[in-house]
């Protein structure tokens, strides 16, 4: 059963552990037990308003024996983030308890050229605050973002969430900001801190897209709380789980599936790409050594809003190689995400769908573009140099040889 399975549990709260201020069936008990089989135990929460000792405080009244130090709010992670990264000053946009958890990890809350702005929010947060946090970035203080959550239940419905803030202040400022709380892997390395490494751990919750994509993504399997299993759109999607429980007393009746985490991360965003097997009158291949990768590639790009591939791939080996080339015809659409799915040193993710074509030199002058291409040349089709993108062979080879459209 699972509460064999694994040593370390991390629980959502709220749809899981309880439901407004009333603990769900089974519940306590589940999770005591688990207690005296002493197992480790985290609670996590996207609400960046309360601090710990209030959360902990609350399933206390519930009546689980909870540790302030198992208490995980995004507003502590954020935090917690912020002093591993050595920031001294931050301000901070949302609660009371935000602030408390940035100073008790020694962080002084100034509005005075800080380091960062943490964005939360809470009842009393104001257009000022957007503002404020707005000016703050766009003089350099790093953005960081409590929680993605938009919106969040009341009794009279939805309330905007701290989410919603930082989205505000995402449009004003045009930056990206980095996002602590649930699915992102900062919220699930935070509670794990101090836990010894290579831990055997399991994440409960009632939220695919938050509590088991998130799991996922910090490479711990996740078990839903739910009375019937979603249907994901892709059986690839990090956002299934490993179990359904339809309460926390399936822990100690069913059994999950470990993750095993794939080798590749969750895209943030699917774009269509595009390739070129460019040949010349000798048959040879054009390839440049790519400025982001410091590595082989055939020329590849994507395709702008408004662009038909055929005009996106002639802009493409244009731009960064000087040449301009006729499409001759379609050899290859890739999209496995094993070989698609690319991580940019700024984090961010992206899934492509590659359309490649053979094309044939038609004019223009062989010249890198220092931007994106450090060198450019052509190369024999079944001699590539060192370092190529590892698909890349595979696209020549396609082109080259073949007499019908890849899909792959």
């Amino acid at each position: 059963m699972i509460a064999d399975q694994f040593e370390t549990f991390l629980f959502d709260l709220d749809g899981v552990v309880h439901l407004g201020d009333e603990a769900l069936p089974h519940a306590v008990d589940s999770v005591n037990r688990l207690y005296e089989r002493e197992k480790r135990i985290r609670f996590l929460t996207n609400d960046p308003r309360p601090t710990r000792e209030t959360v902990a405080s609350r399933l206390r009244e519930l009546g689980i024996r909870v540790d302030e130090g198992e208490i995980v709010t995004a507003a502590w992670a954020a935090a917690v983030h912020l002093r591993r990264e050595g920031v001294a000053t931050a301000a901070a946009v949302g609660s009371e308890g935000l602030q408390t958890e940035l100073r008790q990890q020694g962080i002084t809350v100034t509005d005075e050229s800080p380091d960062a702005v943490v964005v939360g929010a809470d009842e009393q947060t104001t257009y000022a605050d957007i503002r404020r946090a707005t000016r703050h970035i766009d003089r350099g203080a790093q953005f960081i973002g409590t929680s993605p959550d938009g919106a969040f239940p009341t009794p009279d419905g939805p309330a905007p969430g701290a989410g919603a803030i930082v989205r505000a202040v995402e449009t004003a400022t045009g930056t990206s900001p980095t996002v602590v709380g649930k699915p992102e892997p900062l919220m699930f390395e935070a509670a794990l801190e101090g836990l010894p490494v290579g831990q055997n751990g399991v994440v409960i919750g009632d939220n695919p897209a938050t509590d088991i994509r998130g799991a996922h993504r910090a490479g711990l399997t996740g078990v839903l709380v739910a009375d019937e299993t979603p249907v994901a759109a892709s059986a690839r999607d990090f956002a299934h789980p490993d179990a359904v429980i339809r309460s926390l007393a399936g822990l100690f009746s069913r059994t999950a599936t470990p993750w095993k985490s794939p080798d590749y991360s969750w895209p943030e965003d699917i774009r269509p790409g595009v390739g070129a097997v460019v040949l010349n009158e000798s048959g040879e291949v054009l390839l440049l050594k790519r400025a982001d990768r410091e590595r082989w590639a055939l020329p590849t790009g994507t395709v702008e809003r408004g662009e038909a591939v055929v005009e996106a791939i002639s802009r493409e080996v244009r731009e960064e190689t000087g040449l301009r080339v006729t499409v001759d015809r379609l050899t290859g659409v890739y999209s496995h995400p094993k070989q698609q799915v690319f991580s940019y040193p700024s984090g961010e993710t992206v899934h492509f769908v590659t359309n490649c074509f053979l094309c044939s030199v038609d004019g223009g002058t062989l010249e890198a573009d220092r931007d994106e291409a450090l060198d450019v040349g052509f190369f024999d089709t079944d001699r590539h140099p060192g370092g190529i993108l590892p698909m890349h062979p595979r696209w020549i080879t396609d082109a080259v040889e073949g007499t019908t459209v890849t899909i792959a």
